[in-house]
Order: structure tokens, then C-alpha cells, then sequence
């Protein structure tokens, strides 16, 4: 079994069609089909069930591909680990939720630039469970999330201490405010749910759940008196200050949310990964320190 035709493999599993997984690798169709073929007969079983909208995984193509995904990965980890430089530089592709993304990550992201402009940093956006199947599957070289990860292959150092409220329009009762419908982004995301916990806690079952892709539309929603949402109180400090959004305090148990930065715990630490997460403790002190000078 080769690696070439275990990368094939793995692009049409995720293309789900043949003409695209050609289009993507930059070869012929027949060559992809070729090879899909030959892998099927060196394993002797069918890798994938052909239909009319494309290919779908057989239930042996699934177990094979969980196997593909982390041998690429460690010959993607080896293959940097030979070409490692001790001054950083080359590709850096890290993770974040929206909220991190947009509030703390910016200050970051620019000194780190500053200080290493060789490194190419690329930042992906997303709930934290799908940045932790990201790093797990090697398609990410760390993540900031938020939540709690015991996941064996995966450790986690804490970074940011968030205090969250629950946030809602500057006009209205806040007796209404289990009522309301919650705006939160998609499943996965660990504010959603603290969220839902609380409101279960106050005897709501079923809230009616509107989902949006980014911080702002979040923002402007309950500035507009749409529903409620759960957010740090970095996040919204100017409306609050400026009488857009009210707070209102969790629970103790509730109140308070660590965002952690995660890696594989076998991952190859490159130079530029190690000097992005040397800087990390220096980040957490300055940003607490700026928080608390305030209150």
C-alpha cells in the first residue's frame, strides 16, 4: 500500500466525486479511477459505494480512511520536522473560536507577525469541536477553544480566563429574559452550551435557537431586541458601556469559561509553532492585566 494512493484515497473520500479529487490533486480522471481501483484490490474489498451524485465510503472505506488520515498526517509531521529551520518561517495554520478570533487573537497575531515575518500564518474560524477533530486530523498545528479536551492525542495549556454574562437588549425586564429566543452560532460551540444549561437550569426546555455565522450578527441581534445571547464581557463592553446591551450575571459554576490553546500531543513542534505558543503566557498576563486595571 503506497502513500501516493493512500493521499489519492483520502481526497476522493473527501471530495466525494471523482472528477473534483482529479481537479484538486492536478490529475486525469482516468489515473485517479486508476488508482482508486488498484487500492481496492490490494486491500481486496470495496472502499467506496458508487451512486449518481458520486461516491460515498463503504463501512470498510471509513475504517481505512480513519488509518489514512493519520498516516498522511505523520508523513506531513515528518516531512516538516526534516525541512525544520531553527529561525521560523513557513507555513503556521492555527485555529480559533469567532470570539477569541475577533477579540483576542488580533494584538497576536500582529506582534507574532512583526517579530517572524517569515512565517505564514493563516488563522481558521470554528466551533470548538471542529477545531479539535482539525488538529486531531492534522489539518491544523494548534487551536484556540473553549472547552475542556481530554481527548488522548491532544494536550491543551489554558490562555484566557473569560468572565460571561448573559446579554440582552438595553431596554426590557429581565424577568423577560428566558422568554426570549437565543441567538448563538451552530452546535459545537461551548457559549450555546452554557447558555442552554442555564436556561434548562430556569426551566426551559426547548428555547427557541436562532443560529448565526459570526459575532457581529450575534451582536447586532440583541442590540435590535431580537433574543439573548451569552458572551465575555470583553466582547461588549463598549455597547454595554454606551447603553446598546445589558448584562446580566450566571450562576456561580456558570460564570466564568477557559479558552485553551490545543495541540497533538505527537505533533512535530516547529520553530514557528514554538515561538507562537512561547508567547502565549506572555499574551494571557497582558490581556488579564489590562481587564482587571479597569474594575
Amino acid at each position: 500500500m503506497e502513500s501516493g494512493d493512500l493521499r489519492i484515497f483520502q481526497c476522493v473520500a473527501q471530495e466525494g466525486n471523482l472528477t473534483k479529487a482529479a481537479s484538486k490533486l492536478g490529475y486525469v480522471q482516468s489515473n485517479v479511477t486508476a488508482r482508486i481501483r488498484h487500492l481496492e484490490a490490494e486491500v481486496g474489498t470495496t472502499l467506496f459505494i458508487r451512486h449518481n451524485r458520486g461516491m460515498t465510503l463503504s463501512p470498510a472505506g471509513e475504517m481505512l480512511l480513519a488509518y489514512a488520515d493519520k498516516i498522511i498526517g505523520l508523513l506531513n509531521e515528518a516531512s516538516k520536522a526534516l525541512r525544520a529551520t531553527s529561525t521560523p518561517s513557513g507555513p503556521l495554520r492555527i485555529g480559533s473560536t469567532q470570539t477569541a478570533a475577533a477579540v483576542r487573537l488580533p494584538e497576536l497575531f500582529s506582534r507574532y507577525y512583526k517579530q517572524y515575518p517569515d512565517v505564514s500564518l493563516s488563522l481558521a474560524t470554528g466551533n470548538s469541536q471542529m477545531l479539535i477533530d482539525q488538529v486531531i486530523g492534522y489539518e491544523l498545528e494548534g487551536a484556540f477553544i473553549g472547552c475542556s479536551c481530554d481527548h488522548p492525542e491532544i494536550e491543551s495549556i489554558d490562555v484566557f480566563d473569560e468572565e460571561l454574562f448573559v446579554v440582552s437588549s438595553g431596554v426590557g425586564q429581565a424577568e423577560e429574559l428566558t422568554r426570549k429566543p437565543i441567538l448563538v452560532y451552530s452546535m459545537g460551540c461551548s457559549y450555546r452550551q452554557t447558555l442552554e444549561e442555564w436556561l434548562l437550569s430556569c426551566g426551559v426546555n426547548r428555547p427557541v435557537i436562532m443560529e448565526f455565522g459570526t459575532l457581529e450578527a450575534i451582536i447586532s441581534g440583541v442590540a435590535s431586541g431580537m433574543g439573548i445571547s451569552l458572551l465575555p464581557e470583553i466582547v461588549i463592553r463598549q455597547q454595554i458601556e454606551s447603553g446598546i446591551l445589558r448584562k446580566h450575571s450566571l450562576p456561580t459554576g456558570m460564570s466564568r469559561m477557559m479558552t485553551r490553546f490545543i495541540t497533538r500531543k505527537d505533533a512535530f513542534v516547529s520553530s514557528a509553532l514554538g515561538a507562537f505558543m512561547a508567547m502565549l503566557p506572555q499574551e494571557y498576563d497582558m490581556i488579564e492585566s489590562a481587564d482587571y486595571s479597569d474594575v
